[in-house]
């Protein structure tokens, strides 16, 4: 077995207690003392901080690296106000997602950020498919994410600029003596932020986060939840590479610049046939599940119709902690895509009825100025 590797929290967590798991090749943490539940409300009532240095940090640069990156995904790159930052994907030639990403214009260069799992594959990518003149640089970074209704308080304290950026904007902050890349964003549904750091100065900032009152250590099980409740997808489990972002329910992702109608119409991998699913509709759609009961609805059980036909299958599944109910993403055929339809999943052996419900099972509450 591979050794894992290590983020520069890594002594930290083990300090604080944390149950360390192999994840993506790094040991990191899935929670700490007080428990997924806790950590987890912890993060919707005050604010949680989140180790996820095992992400991919990537700055592109050179005059051609925005119209280069729309060769590679189906979003508006080339009129990214600087300081902004969009949701993308790698679409293959069957538009299928390879994976999705962040792009941020950080003015004399794109900062991307990519899933820890694909990063390999996804610099790969971008090595061969943006030309020669677009210049890779793999960061070596810590990345914290502080996210909850008492994040923007938290990190003003230390960096008081930090207060006037809203959802999906990004800055270079000073944090504690050290230059960082910060961007109100993040993965939990909540207000927050996603912080770029020196592996230097990463433990001394987190210890410094984690001595605010309200600001707690998070884990990778909460993480899981947190993003669940606020119908965001997991890589590899929602979305893969079989998988179109029409099938996916992420038309919203796809820059109306880019759609047929659009001034920069196509132009990426598998555009033809996102159109076509786009016009013509798909066989199959995500949606979100309510589980009647209280039994878990895990990833991987198969969706069945009222008379036992399988129409699709759980992709991510887990208890709600904020609603107090199991919740669910999945695939479904569209015939049973509407809210409210009640479908079956099969839990060894027996049928236990779920609704599909609209997106997101828990309010979003990013701040917009």
């Amino acid at each position: 077995m591979a050794e894992l590797n290590q983020t520069p929290l890594h002594t930290l967590h083990l300090e604080l207690g944390a149950r360390m798991v192999p994840f993506a090749g790094y040991d990191m943490p899935v929670q700490y003392k007080s428990g997924l539940i806790k950590e987890h409300q912890h993060t919707r009532e005050q604010a949680g901080l989140f180790d996820v240095s095992h992400m991919g940090q990537v700055r592109l640069k050179g005059a051609r690296a925005a119209a280069a990156m729309e060769t590679l995904v189906p979003v508006d790159v080339i009129d990214l106000a600087e300081g902004s930052q969009r949701y993308a994907m790698f679409t293959n030639d069957e538009g299928g997602i390879l994976d999705d990403l962040m792009i941020t214009n950080a003015g004399d260069h794109l900062f991307v950020i990519v899933n820890a799992a694909c990063k390999e594959q996804d610099i790969a990518l971008m090595r061969a498919g943006l030309g020669d003149d677009v210049e890779l640089e793999v960061l070596d970074r810590a990345l914290l994410a502080l996210q909850g209704p008492a994040a923007a308080k938290v990190l003003a304290r230390f960096a008081p600029d930090c207060a006037k950026m809203i959802f999906m904007s990004a800055a270079s902050l000073t944090i504690d003596g050290a230059e960082c890349y910060v961007s109100r964003s993040g993965y939990s549904g909540e207000d927050g932020y996603e912080i770029s750091i020196p592996n230097d100065a990463a433990d001394r900032i987190a210890r410094l986060l984690l001595a605010e009152p309200k600001v707690e250590a998070i884990g990778l099980g909460a993480r899981d939840s947190l993003r669940l409740e606020v119908g965001l997808c997991l890589y590899g489990h929602d979305l893969d590479s079989n998988t179109t972002p029409i099938e996916s329910s992420l038309l919203w992702a796809i820059s109306k610049v880019r759609r047929a109608e659009g001034e920069r119409a196509g132009g990426y991998p598998g555009a033809e046939i996102i159109e076509r699913h786009r016009a013509e509709g798909v066989s199959r759609k995500r949606v979100g599940l309510l589980a009647q009961g209280r039994a878990p609805i895990r990833e991987g059980a198969e969706l069945v119709d009222g008379e036992g036909r399988v129409i699709g299958i759980v992709t991510s599944g887990s208890f709600g902690p904020t609603i107090g109910v199991p919740v669910a993403m999945g695939y479904v055929e569209t015939a049973f895509s509407p809210v409210d339809t009640e479908v079956f999943a099969m839990v060894r052996g027996k049928p236990l009825p779920m609704t599909v419900a609209k997106l997101p099972f828990v309010p979003q509450r990013y701040y917009r100025g």
